[in-house]
């Protein structure tokens, strides 16, 4: 089995700065990706942003030049900078991992979730 925990979110002003973190744990094979994905009451679950195993990146239209993803390879661990929040990036952001198993074949998994809420 396959665990994300995640850690960082909590309650900010308009303005400022947050950093979500998210590391892996159990049975972990090939990661292809792993990203960061929010949803907020009454909408859709949407794309934040994603980091590939080679290091490329995308990030939803709606934050970039704020927020910035990372990783480190050796701990699992994937990193998402918040800056210049805005009260819209309000909601619970979800860790998503993405990874090939032997036999089974790609395979994504998910965090439990971590509020973020942005005040006025």
């Amino acid at each position: 089995q396959v665990q994300l925990v995640e850690s960082g979110g909590g309650l900010v002003q308009a303005g400022g700065s947050l950093r979500l973190s998210c590391a892996a744990f159990g049975k972990i094979f090939i990661i292809n990706a792993m990203g960061w994905y929010r949803q907020a009451p009454g909408k859709q679950r949407e794309l934040v942003a994603v980091i590939t195993s080679g290091g490329g990146t995308n990030f939803a239209d709606s934050v970039k030049g704020r927020f910035t993803i990372s990783r480190d390879s050796a701990k699992n661990t994937v990193y998402l900078q918040m800056n210049m929040l805005k009260p819209e990036d309000a909601a619970v952001y979800y860790c998503n991992l993405n990874m090939r198993q032997p036999v089974v074949g790609v395979l994504d998994y998910w965090g439990q979730g971590t509020q973020v809420t942005v005040s006025s």
